[in-house]
């Protein structure tokens, strides 16, 4: 046994090998520093807008106090965000959501409200227009008026919502320098 081992390793020292080994290494460190400077520019930013938007951020809430009070619990239910951070905009406070980059709107309680909602949202801000099936539908001019802006999502289900949510942290979660 010691004899194949000995006759393996004078075979595997041969300049060749050598000289072949080296560049796999090379190749090798050249590959996870690549790999760790393309996630450094393209996940890592995500992630830290993500953790920032989650930690810190705030979610301006334009429903009546039942409606709001359910949409606040499947928001912190979820494990996801902090109380203090859910905050709640009644109809004659509209302009007290300004400097708040994400907006949720409770369709049924605030549909009277919407084009000054719209007014007051910047491109750079999100709105979730939150419509249960078993309410009141949204009307196509409304629709157009909602399409007609960015960074804004009309969704039906609480799943989707918390979905939806966590996007628009993502996608807003970002100052341009």
């Amino acid at each position: 046994m010691g004899q194949i081992l000995g006759q393996m390793d004078s075979y595997f020292s041969l300049p060749f090998f050598t000289v072949f080994g080296g560049i796999s290494s090379v190749i090798v460190i050249a590959a996870a520093l690549y790999s760790g400077y393309l996630f450094w520019q393209g996940v890592f930013p995500v992630l830290w807008r993500l953790g920032h938007g989650l930690s810190s951020r705030k979610i301006a809430v334009f429903a009546d106090s039942d409606k709001f009070d359910d949409l606040k619990k499947i928001l912190i239910d979820s494990g996801l965000f902090k109380e203090k951070n859910i905050i709640k905009i009644g109809k004659e406070s509209i302009r007290k959501a300004d400097d708040i980059s994400l907006r949720l709107m409770h369709w049924d309680a605030y549909k009277d409200e919407l084009q000054e909602i719209l007014r007051y949202k910047k491109d750079m801000h999100a709105l979730i227009v939150y419509a249960p099936q078993n309410e009141d539908r949204i009307g196509p001019d409304d629709i157009d008026a909602i399409n007609k802006n960015r960074n804004t999502i009309i969704v039906n289900f609480r799943g989707r919502l918390l979905n939806d949510v966590l996007t628009s942290m993502i996608t807003t979660g970002y100052q341009k320098k």
